[in-house]
């Protein structure tokens, strides 16, 4: 079962690694450079992603709450931002591993995605663990093991994305110049394990820390801190769209209702897309105009690039009709892995 224990606060200590995309991990150190200046207690974190700037915030001792629209997201959260004491203990690592008696397992991964993101016996894998997690555990266990099986589908995929059907990059026969086929090929077993062990190393103190799931501009409540990391649409008009880039793992959150979410329609079977203002480039500047003025008492916080859409200083005179001060720090260089822009500069744009 899992157990409580007892931590000191640490100072300044980062998240663990991830390979999901965008993810803000370098970047923490320089962000609350500029953040440590102001004074706040409470913290929004309004698209969370990997968790990395929240939980950061938390090891200052910051009161964070953690939001983001997609459930595997939002379970990332509860492991590590909300999650205070909760461990996953070796024996359940185990079990979650061994199928159950009277217990009648599904094979939809198995059946549905053939040679396209993972062998067929990774495939069986994932369908028993899956199952294993809700079947046998609850509350921050759960989150931690859901946690470790994204992370363990993330580090065994080319790209670590699910934009194509390429499970061929990982099985040819074939020299390589591209990619690391001895991490892929490591089992799931193990990375399970591994990123269990990482996430219960990883565990904060911080009783009042939550982790929410949904929609920013309905979100009610005062924070001192808004941030506000949304998703990229770059100047050509290209957007960043985490459900369509990691819609398996979305679909892992909901094994029973995944088959009715699929869109058989596209080669590697994403999840049927959600419309959504911020992946929008006619519709993200008046989202952001309207996120602006709910929280027009609250620092205001934004991570951009240089090249996005609406521009910077659009954002900037979004900024100034609800803050009488905004300045826009670009002091930092940083190339994210897979971007072929040199141009693209990393902004923090804060008004006050």
């Amino acid at each position: 079962m899992p157990g409580r224990f007892s931590l000191s606060r640490p100072e300044s200590r980062l998240p663990p690694t991830t390979r999901y995309q965008g993810s803000k991990r370098k970047l923490l150190p320089w962000l609350w450079q500029h953040l440590q200046p102001f004074e706040f207690q409470t913290v929004l974190d309004a698209f969370g992603g990997t968790g990395a700037v929240s939980y950061y915030l938390k090891s200052q001792g910051k009161t964070v709450t953690y939001n983001d629209y997609l459930r595997f997201n939002h379970i990332i959260g509860l492991a590590l931002i909300e999650n205070s004491h909760t461990q996953l203990h070796a024996d359940e690592i185990d079990k979650l591993q061994t199928p159950q008696s009277n217990f009648c397992y599904q094979n939809f991964i198995t059946q549905t995605f053939p040679d396209i993101y993972f062998t067929p016996a990774e495939n069986q894998w994932l369908d028993l663990v899956v199952q294993n997690i809700t079947h046998c555990l609850s509350g921050y266990a759960r989150s931690i093991a859901y946690y470790a099986l994204f992370q363990a589908c993330l580090i065994k995929r080319p790209y670590n994305l699910f934009h194509r059907r390429n499970l061929y990059m990982r099985t040819a026969d074939v020299s390589r110049s591209f990619g690391n086929k001895a991490t892929w090929d490591r089992t799931f077993a193990h990375y399970f394990k591994q990123f269990i062990q990482e996430a219960n190393q990883a565990i904060l103190p911080g009783d009042n820390c939550q982790a929410l799931c949904g929609d920013v501009l309905s979100m009610e409540g005062k924070f001192d801190l808004l941030y506000i990391d949304p998703p990229y649409i770059s100047a050509k008009g290209q957007v960043v769209d985490y459900q369509q880039f990691y819609h398996f793992l979305e679909g892992l959150t909901d094994y029973a209702g995944w088959p009715q979410r699929v869109d058989y329609s596209r080669k590697h079977l994403p999840l049927q897309a959600q419309p959504s203002p911020w992946h929008d480039s006619t519709q993200n500047l008046a989202a952001f105009a309207q996120l602006f003025a709910q929280h027009a008492d609250s620092i205001l916080a934004v991570s951009y690039r240089s090249d996005g859409q609406p521009s910077a200083q659009q954002l900037v005179d979004a900024l100034k009709q609800v803050k009488g001060q905004v300045v826009v720090y670009d002091d930092f260089a940083y190339q994210y892995a897979l971007s072929t822009n040199r141009k693209s500069r990393e902004l923090l744009i804060v008004g006050w």
